[in-house]
């Protein structure tokens, strides 16, 4: 009986998350939002629920055929009953088993495909979500709304149904079979029940604060672990010469941890001793009241022993039911953060019947037509009555001091978000009409920012071309003037680049990048300042591959350095978002006018 207090099952009624509450007062979960959830596995829940009732009412018949065996079977040497009552306890211990697999298999399978199928739901939903958004929300917010909240989501989907359908069903039917074996040894052991939850409940708060200490303090192990050993902050410390502090700051955690670890192994162990104390000392009360026939009559030893199988058996189930208050709001509050982010309006959305345009047949035109953009929650243009056009083939570079709208411009071009008025188009079809697939195809972009997954070379080039063969690879590596170098490594091709590319410098990670638009073949190409970044003499060794990218490809140039865009066909200066002045190199510096003041 100890063990059963102090196990898993035996923690008490939980307290109710005031965050959790919270959550739901501002975004309320409809019971029709859940049940959709669980509508495709209708059939699976109405088996498992089943097996859970069955299970737990065929488990009864135990201590009845136990009373049978003692009381009838035994004394009488009753040989052939005895046989019949002990294959019927072997039967019930089978039956009950099976039907106990049953039930897992059914409801982890029903659980784990309905987290799959939100998990990817949340999932799609923030890949359609424009830049704007992933800008102003924390990477670790979304990872941990996807993975952590609807990991924990497992309680609910999973066992907080069957649970109460359990719990129910035995708590009822162990009172109901302690009432028919014997009303007046049922009060005394129900009198005990109330003081008893009292004293549990006590211990489930206290371990529950301490749990919640323990939390926070694995949180920030965690933030620490990523802060220090990222390949980012490991320069960072380095270069601070911080690596002792950091070492002291997770040594000082790491001690809390110690602390909590021990106070919550500790918490309530005098209080749960006591409770053991009190139910070891029922079943020897129930012996005591048997020998006193005026207190429980004429009552049979094979009754006391069955009685006191099922007084042992009553409290888990009653203590299961207190929690699922408990749970139920916690998992409710989990699915109000998920719905939150499957509700969050697209800003930039697929084409319900979309324009197709094959890659083959892209020529290449684009025109910017009176577009005007403000960001979401800002209320001035970012950019104003922008007219532009980008002929088949032909450059045009875009200058401007930082802030005036250029990377802007590059962004409503790749259709990373829409233009608030006016339209942009590729070969006269508005952007919003083509397929995102259709876009990227036709569109390749360079930005000073070069990501480059920890994976091979191979991997990362192939994400352009996955049926580029390495014959395709290695053109493309020597166009972009970086195949000598993949050479020279031992793994060549499976060279493994680190995290964000770091295995290379900064020019060498861009001219990957160069291969891998080269790869994908765009008919229009964005260069949104992808030099500003290198040293002169990279970017000289840089442009080379850039020249090579562009060639007979419609090409933006972002700059921010005046030297990369002096050979362009036309350049576009932009001012506050507008366009000032537009012209050759030559025309614009003859004008004396803002692209000059900029070359001085």
């Amino acid at each position: 009986m100890t063990e059963m207090i102090g196990g898993p099952d035996a923690r008490g009624p939980q307290r109710i998350d005031p965050r959790d509450r919270a959550q739901l007062i501002e975004s309320p979960v409809s019971a029709a939002r859940v049940a959709a959830l669980f509508k495709p596995h209708a059939g699976a829940l109405a088996i498992v629920i089943a097996a859970v009732v069955a299970a737990s009412i065929v488990g009864l018949a135990q201590p009845f055929l136990l009373r049978a065996v003692i009381d009838d079977a035994l004394p009488n040497r009753n040989t052939e009953l005895l046989a019949w009552l002990v294959g019927g306890m072997v039967a019930v211990a089978i039956l009950t088993a099976v039907l106990g697999v049953v039930q897992t298999w059914l409801a982890t399978t029903m659980g784990q495909r309905v987290m799959s199928a939100l998990r990817t739901d949340v999932f799609s939903h923030i890949q359609k979500q424009s830049i704007s958004f992933f800008k102003r929300t924390r990477g670790g917010e979304i990872q941990s709304r996807l993975i952590n909240d609807i990991a924990g989501l497992q309680s609910v989907i999973t066992t907080t149904a069957t649970s109460v359908a359990s719990n129910l069903t035995t708590a009822v039917g162990t009172a109901v079979a302690m009432v028919v074996l014997d009303w007046r040894l049922s009060l005394l052991s129900l009198i005990v029940l109330p003081p008893a939850i009292a004293l549990t409940r006590k211990v489930a708060l206290v371990r529950r604060e301490i749990t919640t200490q323990r939390q926070r303090a694995m949180a920030d192990l965690h933030a620490q672990v990523d802060e220090a050993l990222s390949v980012n902050g490991a320069m960072l410390t380095k270069t601070l010469g911080a690596t002792q502090s950091r070492v002291d700051a997770f040594a000082d955690t790491s001690s809390q941890l110690v602390d909590l670890e021990v106070q919550s192994q500790l918490a309530g162990r005098w209080r749960m001793a006591t409770m053991g104390i009190i139910f070891a000392a029922i079943p020897a009360l129930i012996y005591l009241a048997a020998g006193f026939p005026a207190l429980t009559g004429n009552i049979t030893i094979g009754t006391v022993v069955a009685f006191t199988a099922l007084q042992s058996q009553i409290f888990r189930p009653v203590m299961g039911l207190l929690n699922v208050g408990a749970q139920w709001i916690s998992s409710m509050a989990l699915l109000s953060r998920i719905f939150g982010y499957l509700d969050l309006p697209v800003e930039v959305a697929e084409p319900t019947h979309p324009t197709p345009v094959p890659k083959e047949r892209v020529r290449g035109d684009v025109r910017f037509e009176d577009v005007s953009y403000r960001f979401p929650d800002g209320e001035n243009d970012v950019l104003t009555g922008i007219d532009l056009h980008l002929a088949p083939g032909r450059s045009i570079a875009v200058v401007g001091e930082t802030g005036s709208g250029k990377s802007t411009l590059a962004t409503l071009l790749v259709r990373l978000a829409d233009p608030t008025t006016g339209r942009v188009t590729l070969d006269g079809v508005d952007l919003r009409d083509l397929s995102s697939a259709d876009l990227a195809s036709a569109i390749g972009v360079v930005t000073q920012d070069t990501y480059l997954a920890h994976t091979s070379i191979r991997e990362n080039l192939l994400q352009a071309k996955s049926d580029a063969t390495d014959a395709d690879l290695w053109v493309a590596l020597d166009a972009a003037q970086v195949g000598e170098t993949v050479r020279r490594l031992p793994d060549g091709l499976d060279t493994i680049v680190g995290a964000r590319g770091h295995r290379f410098s900064g020019g060498e990670r861009q001219r990957v990048a160069v291969a891998r638009t080269l790869l994908a073949d765009p008919r229009v190409l964005v260069l949104d300042e992808a030099t500003s970044a290198l040293d002169t003499e990279t970017e000289r060794e840089f442009q080379a591959a850039l020249d090579t990218l562009a060639e007979g490809r419609t090409t933006l140039t972002i700059a921010h350095r005046l030297s990369t865009v002096r050979d362009a066909d036309e350049i576009v200066v932009l001012d506050a978002g507008r366009i000032v002045e537009r012209g050759s190199h030559d025309e614009l510096v003859a004008a004396d006018g803002r692209y000059a003041a900029l070359v001085a």
